[in-house]
């Protein structure tokens, strides 16, 4: 093991997505981290995550910050993606490793500047998203693999259908579920979604600048079909104020049983293995690792960033890519933004999106005069 000490700053923004889930804190639990600085534009919110993380530097500014501290990594934790691209290019331009609150940004093309940028500088970019590295999902990928289920046919993954169901869903909570669908049937070939509004088709006088600088959204209800390899197929559909977080995560059905994972910090997983779908012997999959010694509670938001982190810095000593990059991170926008390319097209739009812009900002085309691709 490296007996490297490692650098750390954090950069926050308070009252405009704060420092994330527990991103400024993660550092704490690794000895051989030490916050050198942290940096946010509100006086009184940079006050106390000064006292908070135990630091003396504290800058209003995160570019003079980085200029100045040359941290070896950086927390970029507002959970508001409008600042991501500006963080992210700084950080790598300091070259520092970015471990950043997701979602990674508001379109395809900010990710690949993002992305490009940290290649360019020799540096990597983890972001939080936690059930990458959840041990019970591990545990699932393998006993799937030993035919469990047996040949995976379909996924059907809902949002959390609350308040924010339909446009905000699929970009807040959705991006968690395209992100389990790739982790067990591989990269999408195509998409073919909708988005409606009191149940006619969104329109372009229906977008609205969503919150938190999520960027233009539309629809109280969204519905997509996605196409992966080995003839897998994945649906994802969320609909406003109809099931507020029971069934929240995915769906596996096999040819000999259905998976189920409700997702969260720790997911919750549950296996039938029954070809019928429909008897009720279920069982509760659960990993000896989903608990932490003499603690009989499943991780939570601590111990998931902090496994995130110690990968993150894995994967600079080893030079690789962490589990959770900015690669993977990007397919979860671009799986979403499908769904709009594709009803904007009024066809089913390939992968990777030709257009890296989003699809609601782009001129409108008539519902059916779309190309499949």
């Amino acid at each position: 093991m490296s007996t490297k000490i490692w650098r750390a700053a954090v950069i926050g923004r308070t009252g405009r997505g704060n420092y994330g889930h527990g991103l400024d804190v993660v550092w704490k639990q690794f000895p051989n981290v030490q916050i050198v600085a942290v940096a946010d534009e509100n006086e009184a919110g940079l006050t106390k995550a000064a006292e908070r993380l135990g630091c003396k530097a504290r800058y209003a500014d995160y570019r003079k910050m980085l200029r100045e501290e040359r941290p070896d990594l950086v927390s970029i934790g507002p959970r508001w993606p409008d600042c991501h691209l500006e963080m992210a290019l700084a950080a790598a331009e300091a070259r520092a490793s970015i471990y950043m609150e997701k979602p990674i940004s508001r379109t395809p093309a900010e990710a690949d500047r993002m992305i490009d940028a940290c290649d360019r500088a020799h540096v990597k970019l983890a972001v939080a998203h936690q059930m990458r590295i959840a041990p019970v999902l591990e545990l699932a990928k393998r006993r799937i693999a030993e035919g469990a289920i047996g040949k995976l046919q379909e996924m059907r993954g809902r949002g959390k259908e609350d308040q924010r169901g339909g446009g905000e869903d699929l970009m807040v909570l959705g991006t968690h579920v395209m992100d389990l669908m790739r982790q067990f049937a591989g990269d999408p070939v195509w998409c073919f979604g909708s988005a409606t509004v009191g149940g006619r088709d969104v329109k372009r006088t229906d977008v609205t600048e969503g919150p938190e600088a999520l960027g233009p959204l539309a629809g109280d209800a969204i519905s997509a079909t996605y196409s992966f390899p080995s003839d897998v197929t994945g649906y994802f559909v969320s609909k406003r104020g109809q099931a507020n977080g029971v069934r929240w995560g995915l769906d596996l059905y096999g040819s000999k049983g259905i998976m189920t994972i409700r997702a969260n910090m720790a997911p919750e997983v549950h296996i039938c293995e029954s070809p019928r779908w429909t008897d009720s012997g279920w069982t509760r999959l659960v990993s000896p690792d989903d608990a932490l010694p003499g603690n009989a509670s499943p991780r939570g938001q601590d111990e998931a960033n902090r496994a995130l982190v110690a990968d993150l810095l894995d994967a600079i000593e080893k030079d690789r890519a962490p589990i959770a990059s900015g690669v993977e991170a990007r397919w979860t926008i671009e799986m979403a933004l499908a769904v709009y390319e594709s009803h904007r097209t009024g066809g089913r739009v390939g992968f990777p999106l030709k257009s890296r812009e989003h699809p609601l900002t782009a001129p409108p085309q008539t519902r059916g005069a779309g190309r499949s691709r």
